[in-house]
């Protein structure tokens, strides 16, 4: 890498963490993503051109890379070069010329009621390990939390008297969720069980040793649950998440409440601008998510 480029990347990358507050994750990627692009041309930034990004893109295809990874890392570089020219660094943004790859939309699974229903069923017992995996199984599919969101969760985040959660969303923005009913007894049965770990994190979600469970973590434990039952495909995180989005809009809820449930834009704003508050969003999602509505 160019000493003039590295210069600038590190500028970059503090813009990103202490001017935009981009999540640790969105960090991560920009990092891997403008590091193989900048080891790759090893030319200063002002002598870039449109034509050293093409050919960059050409070694990613060759590599057999998806095109949603190429276009991701063609995001980078373009907000790279965004802010070079801002800064005045550069004249012009060489990204601007380079087309992304076409993706092709696949429409995400989501599971039936019935299949929610069997899934949640599960996790057999009331030791440690499942009352654990049905509270993060419930919770997921109660809240339509992200996998981030759901390890970056406290002990401090979980209001027990109001069934309500803090969750700390992208660009560390912050919503209230409701939490169903059946979250909220599988979370009770669960929390006796992590009390009595020796040693604890502050993190609500733990395992045996009593550190944070991690990302890849969840995703085993919902692989784990899927092959256990059958499911067809493997489960992921955003796969429950995609069905609580989807079981509210076949219920009724408004496309505008799911987008605020679902944290596309943060809660404070949605209130300032919209006029959308808690007890609205608690509403509709008790007349709509399908666990509320049974125990109605």
């Amino acid at each position: 890498m160019h000493q003039r480029s590295k210069k600038y990347f590190e500028q970059f990358l503090l813009y990103l963490k202490s001017e935009q507050n981009v999540s640790p994750h969105t960090l991560r990627s920009y990092t891997r993503d403008l590091n193989d692009f900048l080891m790759f041309i090893d030319k200063k930034p002002k002598d870039i051109d449109n034509l050293d990004i093409r050919s960059f893109l050409a070694s990613l295809h060759h590599r057999k890379l998806k095109k949603s990874s190429i276009s991701r890392k063609l995001a980078s570089i373009r907000s790279f070069f965004k802010f070079l020219h801002r800064e005045g660094h550069v004249k012009k943004n060489p990204a601007k010329l380079v087309s992304s790859p076409k993706i092709p939309k696949d429409l995400p699974r989501f599971l039936s009621i019935d299949e929610v229903f069997y899934l949640m069923e599960t996790p057999q017992g009331d030791s440690f390990k499942p009352a654990r995996d049905k509270a993060i199984l419930e919770l997921l599919y109660s809240s339509g939390l992200r996998v981030s969101e759901l390890t970056s969760l406290d002990m401090s985040d979980l209001d027990i008297k109001e069934s309500l959660i803090r969750a700390k969303g992208k660009g560390r923005k912050e919503r209230i969720l409701p939490i169903g009913q059946k979250a909220m007894e599988a979370l009770q049965n669960y929390l006796p069980e992590r009390m009595s770990l020796k040693r604890k994190s502050s993190g609500l979600f733990l395992n045996n040793h009593g550190g944070r469970l991690t990302q890849r973590s969840i995703r085993r434990i919902l692989l784990y649950y899927s092959r256990m039952i059958n499911l067809e495909g493997d489960l992921s995180p955003h796969t429950l998440r995609h069905t609580f989005a989807t079981h509210l809009l076949h219920e009724g809820a408004d496309l505008r409440s799911i987008q605020e449930l679902l944290g596309h834009s943060s809660l404070s704003t949605t209130q300032r601008y919209t006029h959308v508050d808690i007890g609205h969003l608690t509403e509709v999602y008790d007349k709509a998510h399908p666990l509320a509505k049974e125990e109605k």
